[in-house]
C-alpha cells in the first residue's frame, strides 16, 4: 500500500492509514555538527514550511537536509550527468507543468505505433510502464490470505486475526463517522444556518441531550481546525473508511479480475498498459507528488522545489488504492533496471509477504546492476526490531544486499518531537531519517499539496542520491548507501515515537546510523570518497 500520513479527527482514535568546489578545501574536512542548535523561538513560518526540508539545521535551527546551502556552497558552476529515478508508485502525472523536462523518455521507442521497437517486451514505453493497468482498488494482503483459506499455517492465523481487527475498527469508524456528521448537521439545523463558527458553536444554550451532544462533538472537532478543514478532513476519513470495507478488506472483491493477469505466475510477465498515470489520474497523486520531492523544477516561483536538478522520472505504476502484488513490485524494480534507472524509489510497503523472494531477488538483481532502492520505513508507528515490514533486505538476520535503504521520517520541528509521530522506526531495519511532514510538491491536474509520510522522506533521501550519483557518476550504489547514512547528522537526545509522549527514546537507538540525511555532508563526503 502506498505509505499514506496518519490523519487524526478529534474524538477517540479516528486514524487514517494510510559536491564540494575546489575553493572550499578546508570545509571539506569538516562536517556540519548539531551538539549546540537552539531551538526556534516561536512556530515556523509558512515561507520556511513552504520548503523546510531543504533548510540547514545550523542556520534555521530545522531539520532540514540542507540542499540549499549544498547548492550555494558546493555545486555552483560544477559539473553534472543526468541520473534516472525510478518512481514505483501509484502512478505519475508526467504533463505536470513543474515537471516539464523531467520525464524519462525511452527514445527507443516510436510512440504510439503499437509496435515494441526496443524488443523490451513492453509496447510503446514511452515514460515507464502500468503493471494495474485499469485496477485502481486491491485488498490487503491480509485479506487475499484469508480469502484462499485457512491452510492451518500461522501466517493464515495471524492475517485473519488482524483482518478481523481491521474490519471491528473500520466498522467503529464508520459508526463514529455518522455521529460527527449527524453532529454537525443538528448544529446547522439549530442555527439554521450551513455555515457557522466555533464562537456561534460555544454560544448555543440549550437543555437538550441531543443538541448538547452535538455541541459537545463540534466543539472538539473545530478547536484544531476552521469548519471547512474540518469537513474535509471528514470527506477524506470517510472515503478511506469506505474504501476499506469496501476493497481493502473485503474478501469478495477481486480487483486482479480488471487486469486478467496471474500475480501468483512469476512466468507471465507482460502485461499492463503504457498509462502511467493509471485509469484516472486523480489517483495518481501519491506518485506525483513523490516524483515532484525529487524532481520538480528548482527556482521557479511554482509549487516547492525538488531535491535533484539533472534527474528524470521513470514512471513505474505498481501500487494500487491497498496492497500492492509481490509480483508487481518484482517486476517494476526489473524494468526500472533494465531500462536504466540508477535509483529507485519505493514508498510502499505491507505487513505480509507470501512471494517476498520475487522481490528479494529483484533487489539483489539490482543490485548486480549496480542500481539504488531507496524505501519510506512505513507509517504504523511501529518498531521494526519487533514487527516486520515488507519489502526488506533481510533473509533472517544475514542481509542480502548492499544497495537497499530503508527511510523513516522527520517533523520539522526540532527537539523531542522531530521524529513524526507515525514513523516506523528500528534500529535493524531503518538506516536513516529524512522529512516527512508536511511537504508541499506536486499532485496531479496542475496542483500542488502538503503531504506527510515516511512516504515522502523516501524521496527526500533518493533526491540527495540522485545528487551524489549526478556530481559523483563513479560511485557505487552501495557507497551511496554508506554516504547518506554516515555523512547524515547525528543527534544525542531523546525523542518521542509513536506519538505517545511518554515514550522518549534516544535518537541514535531509532535507526542503523543513528543520523538524519544531509546533502552538504554528503556531497562532502562523495568528494572524498571519490579520490
Amino acid at each position: 500500500m502506498k505509505l499514506k500520513n496518519n490523519l487524526v479527527l478529534g474524538l477517540s482514535t479516528l486514524v487514517l492509514m494510510g559536491c564540494a568546489s575546489t575553493q572550499n578545501t578546508s570545509k571539506q574536512l569538516s562536517f556540519l555538527g548539531a551538539e549546540n542548535v537552539l531551538l526556534k523561538n516561536g512556530p515556523v513560518r509558512e515561507s520556511e514550511l513552504l520548503r523546510w526540508s531543504h533548510l540547514d539545521l545550523i542556520r534555521d535551527t530545522i531539520p532540514g537536509m540542507s540542499v540549499d546551502r549544498a547548492y550555494n556552497e558546493l555545486l555552483q558552476n560544477k559539473k553534472s550527468t543526468k541520473v534516472i529515478v525510478a518512481v514505483i508508485d501509484s502512478g505519475t502525472d508526467i504533463e505536470h507543468a513543474d515537471l516539464k523536462g523531467k520525464i524519462w523518455t525511452n527514445t527507443k521507442e516510436i510512440p504510439d505505433n503499437g509496435i515494441d521497437d526496443d524488443n523490451n517486451g513492453y509496447v510503446d514505453d514511452i515514460h515507464g510502464w502500468n503493471f494495474l493497468g485499469d485496477i485502481v482498488h486491491e485488498n490487503l494482503e491480509m485479506t487475499r490470505i484469508v480469502k484462499k483459506g485457512d491452510d492451518g499455517s500461522e501466517t493464515y492465523k495471524l492475517a485473519k486475526e488482524k483482518l478481523d481487527e481491521k474490519i471491528a475498527e473500520a466498522q467503529a469508524n464508520q459508526e463514529q463517522l455518522a455521529a460527527i456528521k449527524a453532529a454537525d448537521q443538528a448544529i446547522s439545523e439549530h442555527l439554521k444556518k450551513s455555515e457557522y463558527t466555533l464562537e456561534e458553536l460555544k454560544s448555543i444554550q440549550s437543555f437538550s441531550s441531543s443538541l448538547g451532544r452535538a455541541k459537545m462533538i463540534m466543539t472538539q472537532m473545530l478547536a484544531k481546525s476552521t469548519l471547512t478543514e474540518f469537513r474535509k478532513e471528514i470527506q477524506d476519513f470517510e472515503e478511506y473508511v469506505s474504501d476499506q470495507l469496501n476493497y481493502h478488506l473485503n474478501t469478495s472483491y477481486d480487483g486482479r479480475a480488471l487486469l486478467g493477469d496471474n500475480a501468483e505466475d512469476f512466468s507471465s510477465k507482460y502485461y499492463g498498459n503504457n498509462q502511467v498515470w493509471g485509469p484516472d489520474k486523480k489517483h495518481a497523486l501519491h506518485g506525483t507528488h513523490v516524483a515532484g520531492i525529487i524532481a520538480q523544477l528548482r527556482g521557479n516561483n511554482l509549487g516547492g522545489d525538488g531535491v535533484a536538478t539533472n534527474v528524470e522520472i521513470m514512471a513505474i505504476r505498481a501500487v494500487p488504492n491497498g496492497d500492492e502484488y509481490d509480483k508487481d513490485i518484482a517486476m517494476a524494480i526489473r524494468y526500472a533496471v533494465d531500462n536504466g534507472a540508477k535509483i529507485i524509489n519505493g514508498s510502499f510497503g505491507k505487513g505480509f509477504s507470501p512471494q517476498k523472494e520475487w522481490v528479494q531477488d529483484a533487489i539483489k538483481y539490482a543490485a548486480s546492476k549496480d542500481v539504488l532502492f531507496v524505501h519510506a520505513a512505513g507509517n504504523d508507528s511501529n518498531d521494526l526490531n519487533q514487527v516486520e515490514s515488507y519489502p526488506n533486505d533481510r533473509v533472517g538476520e544475514n542481509e542480502i544486499a548492499t544497495n537497499f535503504i530503508k527511510i523513516g521520517a522527520l517533523n520539522y520541528e526540532y527537539g523531542t518531537k522531530m521524529v513524526a509521530d507515525f514513523s516506523n522506526y528500528g534500529k535493524k531495519d531503518v538506516d536513516v531519517f529524512a522529512p516527512g511532514v508536511k511537504i508541499y510538491a506536486t499532485i496531479p491536474n496542475q496542483e500542488f499539496k502538503y503531504e506527510q509520510g515516511t512516504s515522502m522522506a523516501s524521496p527526500n533521501a533518493a533526491g540527495v542520491a540522485a545528487l551524489i550519483r549526478s556530481y559523483y557518476p563513479k560511485l557505487k550504489a552501495s557507497q551511496v548507501k554508506q554516504i547518506l547514512m554516515e555523512s547524515g547528522i547525528a543527534l544525542s537526545r531523546y525523542v518521542t515515537v509513536g506519538g505517545d509522549k511518554s515514550q522518549k527514546l534516544p535518537f541514535s537507538d531509532l535507526s542503523v546510523s543513528g543520523k538524519i540525511v544531509n546533502a552538504y555532508n554528503a556531497l562532502l563526503m562523495a568528494e572524498k570518497m571519490s579520490k
